[in-house]
Protein backbone atom coordinates (compact mmCIF):
# COMPACT_ATOMS: atom_id res chain seq x y z
CA UNK A 1 0.00 0.00 0.00
CA UNK A 2 1.61 3.21 -0.83
CA UNK A 3 0.81 6.72 1.17
CA UNK A 4 -1.33 8.15 -1.02
CA UNK A 5 -3.38 4.72 -1.06
CA UNK A 6 -3.72 4.95 2.58
CA UNK A 7 -4.99 8.60 2.33
CA UNK A 8 -7.76 6.88 -0.37
CA UNK A 9 -8.71 4.57 1.79
CA UNK A 10 -9.56 6.16 4.52
CA UNK A 11 -11.02 9.63 2.92
CA UNK A 12 -8.00 11.68 3.72
CA UNK A 13 -6.57 14.43 1.66
CA UNK A 14 -3.11 13.41 0.57
CA UNK A 15 -2.42 16.60 -1.62
CA UNK A 16 -3.28 18.65 1.52
CA UNK A 17 -1.09 16.68 4.14
CA UNK A 18 1.76 17.26 1.56
CA UNK A 19 0.87 21.16 1.04
CA UNK A 20 1.10 21.46 4.80
CA UNK A 21 4.33 18.92 5.46
CA UNK A 22 6.03 19.22 1.69
CA UNK A 23 7.43 16.09 1.65
CA UNK A 24 6.46 13.09 1.29
CA UNK A 25 8.87 11.79 3.91
CA UNK A 26 7.28 13.81 6.35
CA UNK A 27 3.93 12.57 5.81
CA UNK A 28 5.28 8.81 6.19
CA UNK A 29 7.24 10.06 9.49
CA UNK A 30 3.86 11.32 10.82
CA UNK A 31 1.18 9.17 9.16
CA UNK A 32 3.50 6.74 11.41
CA UNK A 33 3.15 8.60 15.16
CA UNK A 34 -0.51 9.54 14.42
CA UNK A 35 -1.71 6.39 16.19
CA UNK A 36 1.07 6.24 18.84
CA UNK A 37 0.22 9.62 20.26
CA UNK A 38 -2.60 8.44 21.96
CA UNK A 39 -4.19 12.22 21.68
CA UNK A 40 -7.55 10.22 19.85
CA UNK A 41 -7.71 8.19 22.71
CA UNK A 42 -7.75 10.97 25.49
CA UNK A 43 -10.32 12.52 23.39
CA UNK A 44 -12.49 9.29 24.01
CA UNK A 45 -11.68 9.23 27.66
CA UNK A 46 -13.00 12.44 27.60
CA UNK A 47 -16.25 12.14 25.83
CA UNK A 48 -17.04 8.95 28.36
CA UNK A 49 -16.72 11.25 31.28
CA UNK A 50 -18.22 14.17 29.67
CA UNK A 51 -15.72 16.38 30.95
CA UNK A 52 -16.72 20.09 28.92
CA UNK A 53 -12.67 21.61 29.70
CA UNK A 54 -11.24 17.96 28.50
CA UNK A 55 -13.59 17.54 25.54
CA UNK A 56 -12.25 21.07 24.36
CA UNK A 57 -8.81 20.55 24.98
CA UNK A 58 -8.61 17.05 23.29
CA UNK A 59 -11.14 17.64 20.40
CA UNK A 60 -9.21 20.78 19.89
CA UNK A 61 -5.83 19.31 19.71
CA UNK A 62 -7.66 16.39 17.47
CA UNK A 63 -8.56 18.61 15.04
CA UNK A 64 -5.22 20.43 14.47
CA UNK A 65 -3.04 17.58 14.52
CA UNK A 66 -5.67 15.86 12.09
CA UNK A 67 -6.10 18.93 9.70
CA UNK A 68 -2.35 18.84 9.59
CA UNK A 69 -2.13 15.77 8.17
CA UNK A 70 -5.33 15.73 5.90
CA UNK A 71 -7.53 13.11 8.10
CA UNK A 72 -10.03 15.61 7.38
CA UNK A 73 -13.08 13.30 8.48
CA UNK A 74 -11.49 12.81 11.61
CA UNK A 75 -10.59 16.74 11.89
CA UNK A 76 -14.04 17.88 10.88
CA UNK A 77 -16.08 15.31 13.29
CA UNK A 78 -13.47 16.57 16.21
CA UNK A 79 -13.78 20.05 15.34
CA UNK A 80 -17.84 19.79 15.80
CA UNK A 81 -16.51 18.47 19.54
CA UNK A 82 -14.07 21.61 19.87
CA UNK A 83 -16.77 23.80 18.79
CA UNK A 84 -19.59 22.17 20.82
CA UNK A 85 -17.65 22.82 24.27
CA UNK A 86 -15.35 25.90 23.03
CA UNK A 87 -15.67 27.91 26.42
CA UNK A 88 -17.97 30.72 25.93
CA UNK A 89 -20.18 29.44 23.55
CA UNK A 90 -23.59 27.54 24.58
CA UNK A 91 -24.40 24.11 24.29
CA UNK A 92 -26.50 22.90 21.13
CA UNK A 93 -26.42 19.59 22.04
CA UNK A 94 -27.20 17.44 24.63
CA UNK A 95 -25.01 14.54 26.10
CA UNK A 96 -26.96 11.79 23.47
CA UNK A 97 -25.86 13.64 20.49
CA UNK A 98 -22.61 14.54 21.65
CA UNK A 99 -21.89 10.63 22.68
CA UNK A 100 -23.26 9.78 19.09
CA UNK A 101 -20.90 12.33 17.56
CA UNK A 102 -18.09 10.47 20.26
CA UNK A 103 -18.88 7.18 18.31
CA UNK A 104 -18.10 8.39 14.92
CA UNK A 105 -14.74 9.45 16.14
CA UNK A 106 -14.57 6.27 17.51
CA UNK A 107 -15.38 4.53 14.48
CA UNK A 108 -13.38 6.69 11.68
CA UNK A 109 -10.18 6.10 13.68
CA UNK A 110 -10.47 2.50 14.10
CA UNK A 111 -10.55 2.75 9.92
CA UNK A 112 -7.49 5.11 10.46
CA UNK A 113 -5.65 3.04 12.90
CA UNK A 114 -6.21 -0.21 10.49
CA UNK A 115 -5.17 1.07 7.63
CA UNK A 116 -2.20 3.10 8.94
CA UNK A 117 -0.88 -0.55 10.57
CA UNK A 118 -1.42 -1.97 6.97
CA UNK A 119 0.33 0.60 5.24
CA UNK A 120 3.25 0.05 8.13
CA UNK A 121 2.91 -3.62 7.38
CA UNK A 122 4.24 -2.55 3.79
Amino acid sequence: MTLRELYESIGGDYDQALRVLRMEKLMDKHIRKYIKNGAVEDLLSAGEDMDPARLFETSHAVKGVSANLGLVRLAEAASEISEEFRPGNPRRLTDEQVKEKMSRIRELYALTEETIKKYEEG
